[in-house]
């Protein structure tokens, strides 16, 4: 059976309930990006669904839809922070950030995933949240979109990665740029396939 998302996780809790969820913890470059999302239950965008189901052109026209009619925070961790921290603390802090960037305090925060962040209000995980409610599939649609917006603009300045495709994840072109033109300063240090270049080795 193909979870539908709906509005019954948010119904269960009292007060105000924000979903929250990440995009870009895979990736060898860029930042994680993190968003939060108010729903009002009765003026929010058809077609709302786990980003991943979606196609990129939906996903831009859902997008300002939500930043319309729902309150939307965003939170950023920089490739510093995932090399200082690592990718999951680094993942944490960039939802932190989101949960502050709200206009409203929220009285409890539904996170896709099984590991807890520390925020600020009452945290319940929902294991593929983003395919269950509402708020957090919207929530994965802004952290999605707006990812790719960043990665879309340092495609520009480092045009040989063809990020504006990829996203910094490791597709044959990004491999195939780090063998020519090396290392940038928006790669993941840490993480393996750039450590081993700067330790000498190919990507892989």
């Amino acid at each position: 059976m193909v979870d539908t998302a709906s509005f019954d996780i948010e119904r269960m809790h009292a007060g105000v309930v924000a979903g929250i969820d990440e995009a870009g913890r895979g990736p060898w470059a860029g930042p994680v990006v993190a968003a939060a999302v108010i729903l009002d239950p009765d003026n929010f965008p058809e077609g709302l669904a786990d980003s991943k189901t979606l196609t990129e052109k939906r996903r831009e026209k859902l997008a300002p839809l939500i930043r319309e009619r729902a309150m939307v925070g965003v939170g950023v961790a920089s490739v510093e922070e995932i090399d200082e921290m690592n990718i999951l603390q680094a993942t944490f802090l960039a939802m932190a950030r989101a949960e502050a960037a709200l206009a409203r305090k929220p009285d409890v925060c539904i996170v896709d995933g099984s590991q807890k962040p520390k925020l600020k209000a009452r945290t319940e995980m929902i294991v593929k949240g983003d395919a269950k409610s509402l708020s957090i599939a919207a929530a994965s649609i802004i952290a999605k979109t707006t990812r790719d917006q960043i990665m879309r603009d340092l495609a520009r300045e480092h045009p040989f990665y063809e990020w504006e495709k990829n996203k910094g994840y490791g597709a044959p072109a990004h491999s195939r740029g780090l063998e020519s033109h090396g290392v940038t300063p928006h790669h993941r240090k840490s993480f393996a396939p750039i450590h081993n270049i700067l330790c000498g080795a190919a990507p892989r």
